[in-house]
């Protein structure tokens, strides 16, 4: 059912990456299919935990490969895990650049839209930026939503989705200038963010959808999204 379910998500999918080169595609050979998790860390990455140079040169995981199993900080400290030999949920993974970015806090507000939805049928829904918790629940109001911060501030869960890249120190420097300090946001010196990206994973850990999207404006449509969790949710109870 697996290969069904991937092939008819994949006919109503569109996932924005950069251009696939043969070196491009030679790069998700390094990506391992099983992983676990010590509480704290991410153990399934791929093997050379690739961080990229820019956006539009990550290479992420696809649809109908396997996703990581995880444990990271929510808003309010405590933990949340998922693993795909254990897991009873399925969820929905947004991958956002953090508070700073009003196109992110514009997708977060859209997707209020959608999230119901998405709960009802059995997902959890999931935002992680580089955020500390801290910085997650001074942007969070929680009267209006239901969906789940996660600060994956050393970027490990960043890094395993293949969505890591770093920026220029021009590129820090003018967020210094424009307030922005990406360090005590993180608490990391890292410098990553991650390239815009939703994914629909399912119990058994595969991913049904993904959307990846370099242009940090455009982001999934929340209908779209509705629509691919609706069409994996229902093909895992046939």
């Amino acid at each position: 059912m697996t290969s069904l379910r991937t092939l008819v998500l994949l006919a109503i999918v569109i996932t924005l990456v950069s251009a696939c080169s043969e070196s491009d595609s030679e790069e998700y050979a390094d990506f391992a299919l099983s992983g676990s998790t010590d509480n704290s860390t991410i153990t399934f990455v791929s093997r050379d935990q690739r961080v990229a140079a820019a956006g539009d040169e990550v290479v992420p995981l696809l649809p109908g490969m396997t996703a990581p199993a995880f444990v990271l900080q929510t808003a309010d400290g405590s933990e949340y895990s998922f693993d795909p030999a254990t897991a009873k949920r399925p969820i929905v993974l947004t991958f956002y650049r953090g508070g700073f970015c009003p196109y992110c806090n514009r997708h977060l507000a859209s997707m209020r839209h959608a999230e119901m939805e998405l709960i009802e049928m059995g997902y959890d829904v999931l935002f992680v930026s580089m955020d500390k918790p801290e910085i997650l629940r001074s942007n969070l109001d929680l009267e209006a939503v239901r969906y789940t911060l996660l600060s994956d501030a050393s970027a490990s869960l960043t890094r395993a989705f293949g969505l890591a890249y770093r920026l220029s120190d021009d590129t820090i420097a003018r967020y210094m200038k424009s307030g922005i300090d990406l360090e005590e946001d993180s608490g990391y010196t890292h410098h990553i963010l991650p390239t815009p990206a939703t994914f629909v994973v399912g119990t058994d850990g595969v991913i049904d959808f993904s959307y990846v999207n370099p242009n940090i404006r455009e982001r999934v449509n929340p209908e779209l999204l509705v629509l691919a969790a609706r069409l994996a949710s229902e093909d895992q109870t046939d």
